[in-house]
């Protein structure tokens, strides 16, 4: 398959998203969607709340990755198609960064999919979140595979 760009600036928008679930419609083979949308989390740190977090990676290794991830997954899975986007740069409280779309003819494989393709990404993908806190303080965010 070829190789989609999934690092995106910015937010995922509600709008991005539903334009592509509606995209599908026309995909008739398709029986069963599942998505995961990554949210960024107003967490409290040292009495400080996160006000957004910064995102950055190094983008030519980062979307060799994903592709290798996707591969990987159609390889695994019985999947009709699949999409991942990633934010890069500033993502305020409460918006999307991370929307990831499976659809298969049936539903067992979307979900198996689905969570294989977050935890891969999670585990594998150099990307890097710088968390700004109220007072513009940071912090390194760490990941957390729960």
């Amino acid at each position: 398959m070829g190789k989609k760009q999934v690092l995106r600036q910015g937010p995922i928008s509600p709008e991005f998203i539903a334009g592509s679930i509606a995209k599908h419609q026309v995909k008739t083979q398709i029986g069963a969607h599942d998505i995961f949308l990554g949210q960024v989390r107003r967490d409290e740190i040292d009495g400080k709340l996160v006000d957004r977090i910064e995102y950055s990676a190094y983008n030519e290794m980062a979307e060799d990755i994903f592709h290798e991830i996707r591969e990987e997954a159609f390889e695994k899975f019985d999947l009709v198609c699949m999409h991942i986007y990633h934010s890069l740069g500033e993502v305020k409280a409460g918006e999307i960064c991370l929307f990831v779309f499976a659809s298969a003819k049936h539903r067992k494989a979307v979900f198996e999919a689905i969570e294989y393709l977050v935890e891969s990404i999670k585990l594998r993908v150099p990307i890097f979140a710088k968390e700004i806190l109220e007072d513009n303080s940071f912090v390194w965010k760490e990941n957390h595979y729960d």
